[in-house]
């Protein structure tokens, strides 16, 4: 059978947890994007972290060149970066550049919700697909050519939402009220 299989981390905190400024930060950038809590910030940040880590390798020689032109090519198909960039392009990469290609913020962008949290909510239940295939993970990273292959699995009715109702005569509940009591007493 093998052994299951170990579930890791994929994200490293902060080194200063309690840094105002951060947690100021993060938070908008988490109401901006519509993250459920900072964990989701903290991987992509983490892979922002790896991404410099292996770029900076690869300048010093430690790695092949070859390793750099697939981190260009694979973040390239995540429209992270452009085809023609070069390993100093990655060195700039942003958080934002990665929330940005969560299938959270273009179903959102793309309109087939109303909000950020509308749009978590329809992933979630498994109203989303994805080039045909049901697709419940909010933070699934959205390939260049996948883009436009986003839409509804299973038809969903989204209206606009329900308008307060027109401020009825002050008589006229009462009148309502009394006519079902009559009715329920009568009938």
């Amino acid at each position: 059978m093998g052994a299951p299989r170990r579930n890791r981390k994929k994200f490293e905190r902060p080194a200063a947890i309690w840094n105002k400024q951060r947690i100021e930060s993060e938070h908008k950038l988490a109401d901006t994007y519509g993250l459920k809590n900072l964990r989701e910030l903290w991987k992509a940040t983490s892979e922002i972290r790896r991404i410099r880590r292996n770029v900076r390798e690869v300048l010093s020689g430690r790695e092949r060149e070859s390793v750099g032109k697939e981190m260009i090519a694979r973040l390239a198909r995540y429209n992270i970066v452009k085809e023609d960039a070069i390993l100093d392009d990655l060195l700039v990469i942003k958080p934002e550049n990665i929330l940005e290609r969560r299938l959270e913020t273009i179903v959102h962008k793309s309109g087939l919700a109303r909000s950020k949290r509308q749009a978590r909510q329809l992933i979630t239940h498994g109203f989303i697909s994805v080039n045909g295939r049901r697709t419940r993970s909010p933070g699934y990273l959205v390939s260049k050519e996948d883009e436009g292959r986003i839409s509804y699995y299973k038809t969903v009715q989204i209206s606009a939402p329900p308008q307060p109702e027109a401020a009825a005569p002050a008589g006229a509940g009462e009148a309502a009220a009394a006519e079902a009591a009559e009715a329920k007493v009568g009938g």
